[in-house]
């Protein structure tokens, strides 16, 4: 690339401005900044109450969904154990079920073996 003198147009914007102009540009910025904060409205007035009013709405209006959505949840929640301890409890009773009819079971086998023993002692 040739060697171009640059002019001061092409320079950067901190390079063609002196200490003077960055002073008054942040004064500007400062004195900007403050009639902002002069022109925003008063605590009493009629139209920033009602603005505080309606945003109040608002939050109050979201944190009600929040607490219905809260309460859905828990809701689906409470639901899912019930339902989660109804089949524990049917298979508690499966298992019960099933160990009776086994020890009925025992019980008969061991009724015919009793029987069969006394008969062959009977024979005897």
């Amino acid at each position: 690339m040739p060697n171009v003198k640059r002019s001061p147009s092409t320079k950067p914007a901190h390079a063609r401005t002196n200490f003077d102009d960055r002073l008054s540009a942040a004064a500007a910025a400062k004195q900007a900044l403050l009639e902002r904060f002069r022109a925003r409205p008063a605590v009493n007035d009629p139209a920033w109450i009602e603005q505080q009013a309606a945003l109040k709405a608002i939050a109050d209006a979201r944190e009600a969904r929040a607490a219905e959505r809260r309460a859905a949840k828990e809701a689906e929640a409470a639901r899912v154990a019930a339902e989660q301890a109804a089949l524990r409890a049917a298979e508690q009773a499966r298992a019960a079920e099933a160990k009776a009819r086994a020890a009925a079971e025992e019980a008969q086998r061991k009724a015919a073996r009793d029987a069969r023993y006394a008969a062959r002692k009977a024979r005897k």
